[in-house]
């Protein structure tokens, strides 16, 4: 049995069974479609079909972070137990978690001088976050203490790359992402831009690709170009997509055929409700382990 929590947020975009299995813990975001508001469960409230079906027919989806009580609640019932916690937040660049995460460390620390509760922020987001907080789950298993498990974590996370794109700018628009003139061109040209998320966490536009398959291209080579290795790659690879698994796959094949060591390996999940409610459906992410990211 483990000697600490592992914990993350449900915005790492993985599967109930999947943190199950991993035995790491986690506490949900909540997000609204129209006047229901609902946990960020990873479909277990809402399917992701549903959920994309109503913002496509023009209910607005809006989103909310873990609150400092939330916090307070969830990392408590562990600690009351003996339990030391390692806990990484979704990235600051993307939403204050973090501080409503340290805000609730302030005031437990003082309750529960004993035990150790770390915060650690991930400058991570979806399946990306996911990716990290798997192979905290391997140091884990391995014995490693909280302490070199919080070390690697913090010396290692920019490791942890994110490339998306996008095939349906709706949703990017109707968020402010990208301006209804940029938008309203990429969509007659076919453009699907392909962004990342850099050293401080945050999403950034990298590249204006023309029609889907040409991203999908673009997307592999950026990870041949970045991953450990190149195409000797052999580490972990991840991707989420939000209602077009048809593409994640094709991405996942590609890979596959560029980097023969993830051939049949590449793990697919769904973008949650949080992140989802953001991308709106037609966004594929892929994530694996590279050089560290500096821009």
């Amino acid at each position: 049995m483990a000697s600490f929590i592992l914990s993350c947020c449900s915005t790492a975009d993985l599967t109930v069974e999947y943190l199950k299995e991993r035995d790491i813990k986690y506490t949900c975001f909540h997000f609204t479609i129209g006047n229901d508001t609902y946990p960020d469960d990873m479909g277990e409230s809402i399917s992701h079909a549903e959920r994309y079906r109503r913002m496509t027919a023009g209910e607005d989806a809006k989103t909310s972070q873990v609150t400092v009580a939330q916090y307070v609640e969830y990392f408590e019932s562990f600690l009351k137990e003996g339990k030391d916690v390692l806990h990484l937040t979704l990235s600051s660049g993307i939403t204050g978690t973090l501080n409503s995460a340290i805000l609730a460390k302030e005031e437990l620390d003082e309750k529960y001088p004993d035990r150790k509760l770390i915060i650690i922020d991930s400058l991570a987001a979806s399946s990306g976050y996911g990716l990290l907080m798997d192979y905290l789950a391997d140091l884990r298993d391995e014995g490693k203490s909280i302490d070199e498990v919080a070390a690697w974590a913090e010396e290692h996370k920019l490791n942890i790359h994110h490339w998306f794109f996008s095939s349906d700018l709706t949703f990017f628009i109707k968020g402010g992402r990208v301006s209804k003139t940029a938008g309203f061109f990429g969509q007659l040209l076919s453009i699907c831009p392909l962004l990342n998320v850099d050293f401080m966490g945050r999403l950034i536009p990298r590249e204006k690709v023309k029609s889907k398959k040409r991203v999908i291209k673009r997307i592999v080579e950026k990870m041949v170009e970045n991953a450990e290795g190149g195409v000797n790659y052999d580490g972990k690879c991840f991707i989420s997509n939000s209602e077009c698994l048809k593409d994640a796959v094709e991405v996942a094949d590609l890979i596959g055929e560029s980097i023969p060591a993830l051939k049949g390996k590449v793990k697919i999940f769904d973008i949650g409700g949080v992140i989802g409610s953001h991308t709106g459906p037609g966004t594929v992410a892929l994530f694996f382990y590279g050089n560290k990211r500096e821009d």
